[in-house]
């Protein structure tokens, strides 16, 4: 499996959009309102042509022989300067359960460890599961954190953390 990831440019602003919009209809159909799914949808390409900057430092891809099948954001925690968050991490669908998560996660802890950090987060909807168990088997522990998002109807999150 020849998977690269790197740092988002303006050109990859197109497959990222296509990325998260096949996986959010995939991954969250039976969790998030289609109408939702939809509209959140309509705004994809203008969203990643805004925020993938030359400056970029937080939005990944994730590279199959150069075709991006997936997409990442990592962050400094706010509140707690030894801590990363895996804000989003996203595959097409076809790439779903075939390793490349994990890649992916594995890549980010090490992002993490080389800037000095010690604790990996990640927020997860809590009716989820499969990201949950996903996240599990790399190692991350529900910690009991959670928050609502407003995804066309309340939505509870998890926060899931995991030590380096």
């Amino acid at each position: 499996m020849n998977i690269a990831i790197h740092l988002a440019v303006p050109a990859d602003a197109p497959d990222m959009a296509e990325v998260l919009m096949r996986s959010w209809e995939t991954a969250y159909k039976d969790i998030v309102p289609t109408e939702y799914i939809k509209e959140r949808n309509a705004t994809r390409q203008a969203q990643f042509q805004k925020n993938i900057t030359d400056e970029n430092a937080t939005h990944y891809v994730i590279q199959r022989d150069g075709k991006t099948i997936g997409i990442m954001t990592l962050v400094p925690e706010e509140n707690d300067d030894t801590a990363y968050d895996l804000q989003a991490i996203y595959l097409h669908p076809d790439c779903f359960r075939q390793g490349i998560g994990s890649v992916a996660v594995n890549f980010a802890f090490e992002k993490a460890r080389n800037l000095g950090k010690t604790i990996m987060n990640v927020w997860v909807l809590a009716e989820n599961t499969n990201s949950i168990k996903f996240y599990e088997k790399c190692g991350f522990a529900a910690d009991g954190k959670t928050r609502i998002w407003n995804y066309g109807k309340p939505l509870t999150g998890i926060r899931m953390r995991r030590e380096l």
